[in-house]
């Protein structure tokens, strides 16, 4: 993987880092650790500059989420309703607590998606129910834009700080990535296995 992404980091340059960025949101297991850490790797390197690496990488990451977001646009909070009656167990949520998001997104929705985006787990997660709570796509876009870029920033400025020793930033990263993955599918096997529909 690491191989892959350096070769479009190399061909690439900033329009690569901008694709990478967005297939990361749709495609999870392409990680934006490993490509904001060479980005910033490029740029002590003197191969890139910060300012356009962060703007091109953020870029990417506001358009993966945007995918998201039409998606649940699309979908639409009633149609979700019977989707929900049926798979309710799966996804582990019954109609109230779909009610319950959507109002919280209502009231608070803005800041929800901006604190999201320092969540490794859920930062992509989050733009669908923004989408199907119909929440104004200017703020969906200036809260993503604007969380995305200071945590791209903490990533491309790693790297930067570790320069050409990608290999610290690899080991301590990936297996941080790959805890808080295992522990997100345990919670979820957990919630499935003791699920029960309060009605």
């Amino acid at each position: 993987m690491t191989d892959f992404i350096i070769h479009w980091i190399v061909a690439g340059g900033y329009f690569g880092i901008f694709l990478l960025m967005a297939l990361e949101n749709v495609v999870p297991p392409i990680p934006s650790e490993v490509i904001m850490g060479l980005g910033g790797i490029a740029v002590a390197r003197g191969q890139m500059e910060m300012l356009p690496l962060l703007l091109w990488g953020t870029a990417g990451t506001t358009a993966g989420n945007v995918f998201w977001y039409a998606i649940g646009r699309r979908l639409g909070y009633a149609r979700f309703r019977p989707f929900v009656e049926r798979h309710g167990r799966w996804l582990t949520i019954e109609w109230d607590d779909v009610e319950r998001v959507r109002g919280f997104l209502h009231d608070h929705g803005g800041w929800v998606i901006f604190v999201f985006r320092f969540m490794p787990t859920f930062r992509t997660m989050i733009s669908l129910p923004a989408g199907m709570a119909a929440m104004p796509m200017p703020r969906f876009l200036v809260m993503t834009f604007a969380g995305s870029i200071i945590w791209n920033g903490v990533l491309a400025g790693a790297g930067f700080y570790l320069g050409s020793r990608f290999a610290e930033l690899d080991r301590y990263v990936g297996p941080v990535g790959i805890a808080l993955t295992a522990l997100a599918l345990a919670w979820y096997a957990w919630r499935v296995a003791t699920w029960k529909p309060r009605g």
